[in-house]
């Protein structure tokens, strides 16, 4: 019989704390237990939202994560953890709580799994310790492949947080050291170029997550492993978006392919941003990004996208069009210059800004945070499967792969004007480091040598598949049956 799948966290869409206080304190709200079976009376008490020390700010969250046991029962000292990083933080981003109660939730399923470890109890024996019997299931499971190494990585360092806060709140103190711990000095490199070192504290139940390094994948890391896409790849997607016939997702998709913009900044747009007109002249529309402009960005950088005057006129079409106009005054806020570019059917938007995430809202129904899911969903059950059918049965994509495309597109024509000799390789590589908004000329210099590392790539596979056909031949000529 298969093993039924339990939940590890459950999602609060809101969730106030409030403590308990008498009838005539202030903000006091009554709370009444009906009448249960068997005679029992009706229970009348009162609680206040609480607030935090010699502060007026009560602890109001959406999206709260809950850590559950295997019987669906809150696992107390774990949410209380929770509970400490949330108010340790001023505008906590809950997909990364939400992540830290998953990898406890899978602690926990853990020691209910096997029903002899007390997770408070630190033996003499050190393999006998929760921790360290823990780091050896979770390699196990690495090892069978069942779960990834990043993720193994992060659910070990979790746990650890978790007992030093344990511990540093006097909540326990364990018989025996929970890990050894041990300091190594890391260097690394500054954005600047400039070589570094920092102390780091470690423990030995750090699990090495190695690296995914697969010869001639394609791919560049930037801020991922992003694929170029071909030329003839792109128009294939535009071709199947075409046939697809979704105005929203056609216009993302060309958004991000003709300015590099992160899934992130394409989603969160707004109709100010590009209602302003501008003379016929000016064929390049800066579009400046991150906070303060009410466009999302990675890390909260400021940049500027160069948005093509033919696109920008098309987005403005669009904007004006009935279709989103129809949207807007379904969406919250309705038809306003602040309301988002690009919405559902249903006049939701596909990614919720951050300014607005850190707003409490005690009216939220849903226990998921909009981050771009309909757009990866729509590509993954549409756009894929029309392309692996008309095109190439083997073709993939991700949504940030056109930002790599687009780098990859404007790297290509400027390599091409250092080979005509109108400019130099230096503007090259500043031109593209200020259009994909690179900290580091490192990371531009990747898409530079892509193309001319491919061809090398290629180039030897072709030689060595050359030879490998001549030493097969040899050997069938041997003697070597088929």
């Amino acid at each position: 019989m298969e093993k039924k799948a339990t939940k590890r966290t459950v999602i609060l869409p809101v969730c106030s704390i409030t403590e308990v206080c008498s009838s005539d304190a202030t903000r006091a709200i009554k709370r009444v237990i009906a009448d249960g079976p068997g005679g029992n009376e009706e229970t009348i008490y009162f609680v206040r939202p609480a607030v935090a020390p010699d502060e007026s700010r009560g602890f109001n969250y959406n999206l709260l994560p809950v850590v559950l046991d295997r019987n669906g029962v809150p696992w107390d000292i774990a949410n209380v953890y929770i509970l400490s990083r949330l108010q340790a933080t001023a505008y906590p981003e809950m997909t990364t709580v939400a992540g830290i109660a998953d990898d406890l939730g899978a602690y926990k399923e853990f020691l209910d799994e096997k029903l002899d470890i007390d997770f408070t109890d630190f033996p003499l024996n050190k393999l006998k310790r929760p921790t360290y019997r823990y780091n050896g299931y979770l390699k196990q499971k690495l090892f069978a492949g069942e779960v990834e190494p990043s993720t193994v990585k992060r659910r070990m360092s979790s746990v650890v947080a978790f007992y030093r806060w344990m511990i540093a709140e006097g909540i326990f103190c364990p018989a025996n050291d929970p890990w050894q711990e041990r300091e190594y000095l890391a260097s690394f490199k500054s954005a600047e170029g400039f070589v570094m070192s920092k102390t780091v504290q470690s423990t030995d139940l750090s699990i090495k997550a190695p690296k995914k390094d697969v010869p001639h994948e394609g791919v560049i890391l930037d801020g991922g492993r992003l694929r170029p896409m071909s030329q003839t790849e792109q128009i294939w997607i535009l071709d199947a978006l075409k046939h697809l016939s979704n105005t929203e997702l056609t216009l993302i998709h060309l958004f991000a392919l003709l300015t590099g913009a992160r899934i992130q900044t394409a989603l969160t747009i707004r109709l100010l941003h590009i209602d302003r007109s501008y003379p016929e002249s000016v064929k390049i529309i800066p579009l400046t990004c991150g906070p303060g402009q009410g466009i999302d960005t990675k890390g909260n950088v400021v940049g500027a996208l160069q948005i093509p005057r033919r696109l920008h006129d098309l987005l403005q079409a669009y904007a004006k069009s009935t279709r989103a106009i129809r949207r807007r005054l379904r969406a919250a806020g309705g038809d306003c210059p602040n309301q988002y570019l690009f919405l559902t059917q249903q006049g939701t938007p596909y990614y919720q800004a951050k300014i607005e995430r850190m707003q409490f809202n005690p009216e939220l129904k849903v226990r998921h945070q909009k981050r771009g899911q309909t757009v990866r969903q729509f590509i993954t059950e549409h756009v894929i499967p029309y392309i692996r059918k008309h095109h190439d049965s083997t073709f993939h994509y991700r949504f940030h792969d056109l930002r790599a495309s687009f780098g990859m597109n404007e790297t290509d024509r400027q390599l091409a004007l250092v080979e005509q000799g109108k400019i130099k390789l230096s503007d090259a590589r500043r031109h593209v480091q200020k259009l994909m908004w690179h900290a580091s000329s490192a990371t531009t210099d990747l898409y530079l040598d892509y193309r001319r590392q491919m061809e090398m790539v290629w180039a030897a596979v072709d030689g060595y598949e050359s030879f490998i056909a001549t030493l097969i031949e040899t050997a069938k000529a041997g003697g070597l049956s088929e």
